[in-house]
Formats: structure tokens, C-alpha cells, sequence
């Protein structure tokens, strides 16, 4: 294929896979969903008691059988709503899921899904689809290999036809390809991340493999923490062109550290009053690549 033909390909791929844009960020609300992702890791006790300052009932909690990831729900019968947060990587199980690159067809959603991450969701699914409430809005937040399973859970409930409110994720890998992506535009979906968390990137994107079917690639919009009140927001090829931008970099330890929530709640916090949305810059032209 020619150069041209290439980025026609690439211009039809941005049209598929580009996501209704949201509101403007209520960064409150994002908060929220945050320490109820963080609070996922420190145990049934700080989930219960962070649940309880939401406003919801505790209403379970568990951990996936055969995948060890942990997990609960909320239910607030006031607003009416249900929240399940999904823990992300805490031991050697959840880096097994977290490895496991292989795109299978998912047989509940019919869509290609990361088969660690669908595992995951199918069996946390399992474990609290009875407490699960049909009049009740779900929302479904997580952090890293927890944001993907949040995801594959909301793709199960919309598959059941269960009402599915938000979906916000922290530092979140890609779950499915661009025709799942594409399906599940529709959805309210936020993917937050911070400029130098690799996670969020991987796999990889090759511009190169831009027709691959099978090609990984992320639905929602991604909102994006930058210093002080500023964020960005990106999705389809602008959100995708961050990867070929950071690996022109050599990682280091900063890579790391913008994964942990603790950087991610701060940066929240520093935009709960006035933040300011800025353009989102790539810094770089498809015609780079070629």
C-alpha cells in the first residue's frame, strides 16, 4: 500500500473509533470514583468504610475465583445507583492477567476482548450478578488491570441489557480491538490517565498495522491530568498517537510512578475548583510516520 492509501485507511479508522464527546469533567465526581478505585487495594474494611461516605450500602465483596482479583459493590438506594470497583494488579495472579496480550472472541459480548481482562470480568460478573439491581443505574470504575475489568464488566451489563451509567478508569490497558471499540462509543466512558503512565499504552500501537482487524485499541474518551488546574481530553487517533510519542522516549522510573493512584488522586484534587481544559498536542503528523 501506497503512502496515500495508508492514511486514507488511517483517516476511516479515526471515523470508526472516535467516541461522543462528553461533558465538560466534573472532576468531583471523578474524585469519587477514584478513591473508591483506590480504596479497592487497602482491604474489605477501607472499602466498606470509603463506600459508606458515598453514600452506598456495602453491599459485597469478594475476589474473582481462579483470576484473584478483588472486587465490590455499592448500592445507593436514594440515587438509585450501583457501583462496582475492581482492585488492579496486587500479586503475581493479577500480572499473569495483566500478560496475557491474546485478543479471544468473548462468547457472552460476541466482541474480541483481552482474554486475562475477559476472564476476569466474566467471573466477577458471576459472582455479583444477583445483587445486581435491573431499576438500579451500574457504574463501574478501577485502576490499571482493574479499569480494564471495569470495562469488560459495563460490556457484560450492556449486553444484558442492564442500564449502565458511568464507566471511569484509572491508568487503564486497552481490552479490545477497533471494532469493539466502535460498539461501545456510545457509552459514557473516561478513561483518566497521567502523561507518563505507560500502562494506559500497551499494547503498543503500530501505525504500520493500522488495518489489523485484531489491532488493540481504546474506547471512551481519555482525560488527561496535567500540572496544576490544566487537563486534556483525546480519543481515536489523537489518543492513539500518544504511544508512538512516548516510546520515542527511553522509560525510566517516572513510568512508574505516574501508575500509582496516589499521583492520580493528587493531580484530581488539584482540579476540583476552576480547572482549565487546554487543547490536546500530539506533537506529531500522521506524515511522520512514512
Amino acid at each position: 500500500m501506497n503512502k496515500q492509501g495508508l492514511f486514507v485507511s488511517i483517516l476511516v479508522c479515526l471515523f470508526m473509533a472516535y467516541p461522543v464527546q462528553a461533558e465538560e469533567r466534573n472532576f468531583s465526581v471523578i474524585k469519587n470514583y477514584a478513591l473508591l478505585s483506590n480504596a479497592s487495594y487497602e482491604g474489605e474494611s477501607s472499602a466498606r468504610d470509603e463506600s459508606k461516605r458515598q453514600g452506598y450500602e456495602f453491599s459485597q465483596y469478594g475476589t474473582a475465583s481462579g483470576v484473584e482479583v478483588a472486587y465490590f459493590l455499592g448500592t445507593n438506594h436514594k440515587t438509585r445507583t450501583q457501583i462496582i470497583a475492581v482492585r488492579g494488579t496486587a500479586n503475581i495472579d493479577n500480572v499473569y492477567v495483566d500478560a496475557d496480550f491474546k485478543l479471544m472472541l468473548d462468547k457472552h459480548t460476541s466482541n474480541m476482548l483481552h482474554s486475562g481482562f475477559a476472564a476476569s470480568g466474566a467471573a466477577i460478573y458471576k459472582a455479583v450478578k444477583p445483587k445486581l439491581k435491573r431499576d438500579y443505574t451500574i457504574n463501574t470504575t478501577g485502576h490499571s488491570l482493574g479499569g480494564a475489568v471495569a470495562l469488560v464488566l459495563a460490556m457484560y451489563l450492556e449486553q444484558d441489557e442492564f442500564t449502565v451509567g458511568k464507566v471511569i478508569t484509572f491508568g487503564q490497558p486497552k481490552v479490545t480491538n477497533i471494532t469493539g471499540a466502535k460498539r461501545y462509543n456510545y457509552m459514557d466512558i473516561t478513561r483518566v490517565v497521567t502523561p507518563k503512565d505507560v500502562v494506559p499504552l500497551v499494547p503498543p500501537f503500530d501505525p504500520i498495522d493500522i488495518k489489523n482487524a485484531d489491532l488493540y485499541w481504546h474506547t471512551g474518551e481519555e482525560l488527561i491530568l496535567l500540572e496544576g488546574k490544566e487537563y486534556s481530553t483525546a480519543s481515536g487517533i489523537p489518543s492513539m498517537l500518544r504511544t508512538v510519542q512516548f516510546f520515542k522516549e527511553t522509560p525510566d522510573e517516572r513510568n512508574i510512578q505516574n501508575h500509582f493512584m496516589t499521583l492520580y488522586i493528587e493531580l484530581i484534587n488539584k482540579k476540583l475548583n476552576d480547572p482549565k481544559k487546554v487543547p490536546y498536542k500530539t506533537g506529531i503528523s500522521v506524515y511522520d510516520w512514512f
